[in-house]
């Protein structure tokens, strides 16, 4: 059910698939990933956890930051919420759609606070907004997704989502004739640097003249901004599409022009079923279900988790028209990673020829998530 800002009611929802890969088993952890995520929250390492509480008297609140119906990324986050729902029948939920990057989220998360939440999860990083209430609220914990603040009650999640995007850049480069590859964004944040590097780095070990082209149109859904990007990359030579975007705009102008085009979020290959390559999909059920598990119980601590390969993101299965020889190469590159090898190794140099990585370097899970320079051959990023 969706909350009035003013008015906190529980609700159930309806259950939908993620589209996910089927493993045969959970991806290796990138070298010094969980060592280097335990050591942020050090500092609270000795503080006694946050109590336990009884799962009939528990209030788990969720903050999304658009609305569920939205096709992407806050529909996978309600997913995760209707599991959770399944597995702690007796807990209370409650959630609001479309919490605005204001003042208005400090009241909501205030009025969370009031009805007794014991945790307080939103999909999305909202600073200041966030830890301010959480400095006041010592005995609630809160989760956000895609955030950098660590304190005793506070912690954040993301999914490495580059891995995934390395793999179709391996189809990418298999699959593009003109070695062209496109990219539409919705502002120029670590997301689309480690997108749009990461596909082309996985496209270079095919085609090292592969280039990439970013277009950021200042909006996570907008499809006719989106579908302007996509024809303006299109007429620019690109034959394969690829972005963070909450709609399918771009799809379908790569249907229509005999493009390749990969996405985000979930499988939605329907609205461009001759184009679609795969989707960089996203699963949180089971990070969710450990976190308010931890919290119920007494032992929750404030590390951020990096969502695996596997774990929490991957592909989904391959659009209909990708050869399988080109499968299989993508996938061989994909258990490589399931295995521990990471791709991202210098010798690395920025747009501007400025070697950023050196040779042998492995850059690890934190400076991926915080990438914020254009690899050489990505123009159109800052």
């Amino acid at each position: 059910m969706i909350l009035p800002r003013r008015r906190l009611l529980a609700g159930a929802g309806a259950v939908a698939s993620t589209g996910f890969l089927p493993r045969p088993g959970l991806a290796a952890a990138p070298a010094g990933t969980e060592a280097i995520l335990e050591a942020l929250a050090t500092p609270y390492a000795n503080l006694p956890p946050l109590p336990p509480v009884a799962e009939e008297d528990a209030l788990v609140a969720m903050g999304y930051v658009g609305p569920t119906s939205d096709g992407g990324w806050t529909e996978m986050h309600h997913v995760a919420l209707q599991a959770v729902r399944r597995t702690f029948p007796k807990l209370r939920t409650v959630y609001v759609e479309s919490v605005p990057y204001s003042a208005d989220a400090t009241r909501l998360l205030r009025e969370f606070v009031a009805e007794g939440a014991q945790m307080i999860m939103t999909g999305a990083d909202y600073g200041d907004f966030l830890t301010d209430v959480a400095a006041r609220a010592p005995d609630t914990a809160f989760v956000q997704c895609d955030g950098r603040a660590v304190r005793r009650n506070v912690s954040w999640y993301y999914i490495a989502h580059w891995y995934v995007s390395y793999v179709i850049g391996v189809t990418a480069g298999l699959l593009s004739k003109t070695g062209k590859l496109g990219f539409i964004g919705a502002f120029p944040l670590p997301s689309a640097y480690a997108g749009s590097n990461a596909l082309l780095m996985g496209a270079r070990t095919i085609n090292p003249d592969a280039t990439m082209q970013v277009i950021t149109i200042n909006a996570w859904f907008d499809p006719q901004a989106a579908i302007q990007a996509a024809n303006a990359l299109a007429d620019k030579g690109c034959d394969f599409l690829f972005g963070i975007m909450d709609e399918a705009g771009y799809l379908h102008v790569a249907q229509e022009r005999g493009l390749w085009a990969a996405m985000w979020n979930k499988d939605i290959r329907q609205f461009g079923p001759d184009a679609y390559v795969a989707s960089v999909v996203l699963d949180f059920a089971q990070f969710y279900i450990s976190q308010i598990r931890a919290r119920l119980a007494g032992t929750w601590r404030p590390v951020p988790h990096m969502l695996k390969m596997g774990e929490g993101v991957d592909r989904d299965p391959w659009g209909r028209r990708v050869p399988q020889e080109v499968r299989e190469k993508a996938d061989s590159v994909r258990t490589r990673i399931m295995n521990g090898w990471s791709p991202f190794v210098g010798p690395l140099r920025d747009q501007h020829g400025t070697q950023r990585l050196a040779p042998g370097e492995v850059m690890n899970d934190l400076e991926l998530y915080h990438w914020n320079w254009a690899l050489e051959g990505v123009s159109g990023l800052p």
